[in-house]
């Protein structure tokens, strides 16, 4: 359900928090595909809350990211940690990486003056010790993914390149203060990160997609020339029902089919076109969200 939310101080950690979704507007009941690749942020939130963020604060540390550098609060799922763009980078190349996570290094070779190869630098092969997700749920979020760069908030990046196989997600923090793209190629992983060194406003109305999207796909247009086009096989224990990817296990009722749709909306909210409605989530998917999320 994309409707508002509000939450008070000893929900947040700090003071009262009514989050918005970027463009003002609550459409009502839509898919967990589209409220991403429209980047709406009330799913995110009712996502996090369901999952749990202790959970998600000690999930992310599989990505590489610091635990204590992103407090567990609701917050979370809008981005509210601090990173770095290397951090971005690690985190992603998981996805690109079918689930493995491989530490990055930034000294592949060292040569002496005759240019002979003194020392190589490689990174490890991907075996179940540096698994950091299940294969399955690598494949599925790089489909969700896809989704933004075909008819989401990144969008311009398939029409631009004129490939389908990339994918990423737009970032943009309060204040338009920090604008970001991640994204990846299942052959390179890259990160445009815009902002000030002292924090402040880069102008009114500025996005992840407007100032960081088009130097990735700059970026890109060179890394992926003449790189033919890959999309990745999916995983055994996945099942494609209606266009949507589902875990075996998970797929035909058997999984979380809506949170949130018992929540009211406000008058003037007019439901997605995309959406579809149904019963309110039962408590005990809580329960099943949270068993998705392991997985």
């Amino acid at each position: 359900m994309n409707a508002p939310l509000f939450f008070d101080a000893g929900v947040t950690g700090s003071q009262a928090w009514e989050p918005k979704n970027y463009d003002g507007t609550f459409d009502g009941p839509m898919s967990m595909r589209r409220a991403l690749a429209r980047s709406k942020n009330m799913v995110s939130i009712r996502i996090l809350q369901s999952v749990g963020a202790e959970n998600a604060q000690d999930w992310v540390t599989r990505f590489g990211f610091e635990a204590e550098k992103h407090p567990a609060y609701l917050t979370m799922a809008l981005g509210a940690g601090s990173v770095t763009p290397m951090q971005m980078a690690t985190g992603y190349a998981v996805f690109a990486n079918g689930g493995y996570r491989v530490n990055p290094f930034v000294i592949q070779r060292i040569t002496d003056q005759r240019g002979r190869s003194l020392l190589e630098f490689r990174p490890p092969a991907l075996d179940e010790s540096v698994r950091a997700i299940d294969a399955r749920n690598a494949f599925v979020m790089t489909n969700l993914m896809q989704e933004i760069t075909r008819s989401g908030t990144a969008a311009r990046a398939q029409a631009t390149l004129k490939r389908p196989d990339i994918y990423g997600k737009t970032g943009t923090t309060n204040d338009s203060i920090d604008a970001w793209f991640a994204g990846y190629h299942p052959t390179a992983v890259a990160v445009s990160w815009i902002g000030y060194d002292t924090p402040r406003k880069l102008g009114d109305r500025e996005t992840g997609g407007g100032l960081s999207l088009p130097v990735w796909i700059s970026y890109m247009e060179a890394a992926l020339k003449g790189v033919p086009v890959m999309e990745p096989a999916a995983p055994e224990g996945l099942l494609n029902i209606g266009g949507e990817w589902f875990y075996d296990e998970y797929a035909r009722g058997n999984g979380v089919n809506s949170l949130g749709l018992g929540d009211p909306l406000p008058e003037s909210t007019t439901q997605d076109s995309n959406s579809n409605t149904g019963a309110p989530a039962a408590p005990e998917e809580k329960k099943t969200i949270l068993d998705l999320f392991r997985n």
